[in-house]
């Protein structure tokens, strides 16, 4: 069946429609899953640090969580594309950007614990090899809960999502640093508990199906009606 757009202008437009359709439940449902798993997961890392580093545990957790970032990020980044393309294009990209960042992290915790070097040592080495340290920590580092913080504001914006949960996606992104950097543990728990609490939100609405589908960012553009035959007003089958 090929679908042809009588009135783009009216109706939502071709590539909105062939998103929702190729949106596949089980691709929905893992991502949704993978959503509510990385917060859960890297809140469960946390108990893990050891005398303000990181450790081998937490390391290894903080990988794993990084795949159910990059998995559930990009299935929304997908969802919203048609509403926000350029968005989409420039964001998806920083944010696995920043996903990659965080396992780096992850592994210079890891090596703390093996080699039994501190946190502010293993700092001070870093920082003798400048461009490595810039391309692996302190760009990708910052971009996780940068892209996440205007994640949570388009999708409020957009309303695909209850604005009180795109603001609390946002408040978890400016939270994460704050405990990070300096390792208080209390202060990262709090983070922890808003970002799994915000994106567990989101996971539950992707994974069910009710995610506001991404109509076109014009207001009082209404939504396509269906036809008697099966076929949608607006549109042709041929």
């Amino acid at each position: 069946m090929k679908w042809v757009v009588r009135d783009p202008r009216a109706m939502w437009s071709a590539a909105a429609i062939s998103t929702v359709v190729s949106m596949q439940t089980s691709t929905r449902v893992i991502a949704g899953i993978c959503l509510i798993a990385a917060p859960a997961v890297q809140a469960l890392s946390t108990f893990f640090w050891n005398d303000h580093r990181q450790g081998i545990t937490t390391g290894a957790l903080i990988v794993i969580a990084t795949v159910c970032w990059i998995v559930g990020v990009a299935a929304v980044f997908r969802l919203i594309e048609p509403r926000v393309p350029r968005f989409a294009a420039i964001g998806l990209p920083v944010a696995v950007y920043g996903c990659v960042g965080g396992t780096a992290f992850g592994v210079q915790g890891m090596n703390e614990e093996l080699f039994n070097v501190s946190h502010a040592e293993a700092v001070r080495l870093l920082d003798e090899h400048q461009l490595a340290a810039m391309v692996g920590f302190w760009i990708s580092g910052p971009l996780f809960p940068t892209s996440m913080f205007v994640l949570g504001l388009v999708l409020a914006r957009i309303r695909a999502v209850p604005v009180a949960t795109g603001l609390l996606i946002s408040a978890g992104a400016i939270a994460f640093p704050l405990s990070r950097i300096p390792r208080e543990v209390v202060i990262a728990h709090l983070a922890d508990l808003v970002l799994l609490i915000a994106f567990a939100h989101l996971g539950v609405l992707l994974a069910t199906g009710k995610m506001r589908l991404p109509l076109r960012d014009r207001p009082g553009t209404p939504t396509p009606a269906q036809a008697p035959g099966g076929q949608h007003e607006g549109y042709q089958s041929a």
